[in-house]
């Protein structure tokens, strides 16, 4: 049942497995992982070291070898699901049995494990590359490790290794990700909650830090790999001075927004267990929270305690945007994990009153054991019913096809300027590890304000202006003004759809080119004819709703299709050609059916209604 806890999930994350990049950070990771660089701040030195082997799996692209290496964390986080249930429900009894007893308690705990496999979060997480399954196999070991310490230490057989290396391994997963941190209150009072007194024991104290030390030297990696200059550098960090920037994520912008109710509320909703296991892991949950609170009153207490210390800085501390709330989502998975644990025990207590309250003798053997795996089982197949279409991408290429798409119709040696992340770095992947269109240069705005950046493009920016402005202080639209202004005349200057509609370029003349916009010298008012021919030459797998899946920017590509489209169609309908433009408003509203509004107002206002 500890195979199965591990392989059934495996498996099913294989068949749903996205085939290559997708978006929001998946091509950066993958970048940064095929060339061992450093990944956006603070660098995701363990991540990256941890997939780095699953590349030389001789299958698949390089994406898809890197979403097999995240599959198989979260599988392992399963395991652990089974280890702390199990391990938690040893000296339990539901008969008589001490064999039966055993079954069930391992069936138990595989049924959690699936439970916390199926849940929506963890699944998604799965079929891209995402370092939150391995932080939370990490946590949920270290959890595992403190109770093997406790129980040893109340036994009188005092076992510091457990400690030892329950703290390496919290180094470990800092360097996978920084919210690990957040989870260090609840390992602390594990500790102290079995005797205060351990206060007192400066040699253990040192030990257990320099222990923690060493895993997080795994940071080293990135000044190191800074000096070979990899692929992706984010942030080059080969000095002091730069890698303390990176490791602070002072790259980031700091200004946060009014506080509200509302605001408030969504906050909270970012740890949402009834949308991840739905109402009844809800009530489970409480059920094993309430009915394990006398037996294992500290591992409640630490579990509640990470709860209370993730949502008091993500609402305190960080104050997150709603527009980026549902990136803090992804930062609760090991409180998923240990909630996940809980539900079994309530599984377990449930089965504990219905033993009570039937007389097993009477139903017989084979019938009782149906009755009760079908208890326990039910709830997480139906978990994995619920969430599966929903996370079902082993057809994704949208991703893949977006950036070729940019990419391929664009005239050699152009520079292409892009804006938001998931349509730059889809296209960081494409170019960097799979080698296409190498010739371009893909400059993406936002980091032109970042020294280290301009360094990466000596060829467009060695002598530039920009080496000569104050870049702390100039946004990056003014900053994008006189990077085109430098470059326009000497080469291609493109822009992609995300630049075109963040940043005001009126001083210039836009033809648009499918998804893209070539940028020239304005020398009239007359809007140029759009380039058709474009379409003909686009890849659009998965745009005509066959594909289950859909995330936040999925469905942002497909309505950039749509947008583009349109846009098109209103431009041809004013220079006059109405049957042209009259079906490239048709084709903008069946890709995106919510713009019919819009497309009715755009061939009214042109008289072709």
């Amino acid at each position: 049942m500890a195979a199965f806890s591990v392989t059934v999930p495996f498996a099913v994350y294989l068949s749903t497995l996205a085939p290559s990049v997708t978006f929001f950070d998946s091509g950066e990771f993958i970048t940064a992982i095929d060339s061992l660089g450093s990944a956006h701040s603070p660098g995701y030195p363990l991540f990256i070291n941890f997939a780095k082997p699953f590349t030389l799996i001789p299958f698949g692209s390089i994406a898809f070898r890197v979403n097999i290496a995240t599959a198989f964390s979260a599988a392992m986080a399963c395991y652990c699901v089974y280890l702390l249930v199990s391990h938690m429900l040893k000296y339990e009894d539901l008969t008589n049995d001490e064999v039966l007893s055993t079954f069930y308690r391992r069936a138990i705990a595989m049924g959690a494990a699936f439970t916390f496999a199926f849940t929506n979060r963890l699944w998604l997480q799965s079929n891209h590359d995402k370092p939150y399954p391995l932080i939370s196999f990490l946590g949920a070991m270290i959890f595992y490790l403190l109770i093997l310490w406790r129980e040893s230490y109340r036994s009188g057989y005092e076992r510091p290794s457990y400690v030892y290396l329950g703290a390496y391994l919290w180094g470990l997963a800092f360097a996978a990700h920084q919210t690990m941190v957040l989870l260090l209150p609840s390992f602390i009072f594990l500790v102290l909650s079995t005797d205060c007194r351990l206060l007192r024991r400066c040699r253990e104290i040192v030990l257990t830090v320099a222990f923690g030390l060493i895993g997080l030297s795994v940071h080293l990696h990135l000044p190191i790999r800074a000096t070979q200059n990899p692929l992706l550098n984010w942030g080059d960090p080969k000095t002091l001075t730069q890698f303390i920037w990176h490791f602070l994520r002072r790259g980031y912008p700091v200004e946060k927004p009014p506080r509200s109710l509302s605001l408030i509320w969504a906050q909270l909703n970012a740890f949402n267990i009834p949308y991840e296991f739905t109402w009844v892991g809800m009530a489970l949950l409480l059920i094993g929270l309430y009915m394990f609170f006398i037996k294992k009153r500290d591992e409640v207490i630490a579990y509640l305690m990470g709860v209370v210390v993730f949502l008091t800085v993500i609402i305190g501390y960080l104050n997150t945007p709603a527009e980026t709330i549902f990136l803090t989502e992804e930062f609760f998975t090991p409180l998923y994990l240990l909630s996940a644990v809980f539900i079994g025990l309530g599984v377990y207590s449930l089965l504990k009153i219905f033993f009570v309250a039937i007389s097993p003798g009477k139903l017989g053997a084979r019938m009782l054991r149906v009755i009760v795996l079908t208890m326990i089982f039910a709830f997480p197949l139906t978990v994995c019913a619920i969430n599966y279409r929903e996370n079902d991408q082993h057809e994704n290429y949208i991703a893949y096809d977006y950036a070729g798409n940019t990419m391929h119709p664009l005239p050699e040696h152009t520079i292409l300027f892009t804006w938001g992340d998931s349509g730059a770095f889809p296209l960081w992947y494409l170019q960097g590890v799979e080698r296409m269109r190498e010739d371009l240069y893909i400059v993406h705005t936002p980091h032109l304000c970042f020294p280290w950046y301009l360094d990466t493009f000596p060829d467009l920016f060695r002598n530039s202006v920009l080496r000569r402005v104050n870049l702390s202080v100039e946004p990056p639209e003014s900053l994008l003004q006189i990077a085109v202004s430098e470059q326009i005349g000497k080469q291609p200057v493109y822009i992609d759809f995300s630049t075109r509609y963040s940043v005001q370029l009126g001083a210039f003349r836009l033809q648009q080119q499918g998804i893209c916009y070539r940028l020239e010298q304005k020398t009239n008012w007359m809007p140029p004819m759009p380039d058709l021919a474009i379409w003909d030459l686009y890849t659009m797998r998965g745009i005509d709703g066959r594909m289950f899946f859909r995330d936040l920017d999925t469905g942002k590509a497909i309505m950039i299709y749509a947008y583009a489209r349109m846009e098109g169609g209103e431009t041809i309908l004013r220079l006059g050609f109405k049957r042209e433009g009259i079906l490239q408003l048709m084709i903008a509203e069946s890709l995106s059916p919510e713009l019919k509004t819009q497309i009715d107002e755009a061939l009214s206002a042109n008289g072709s209604e």
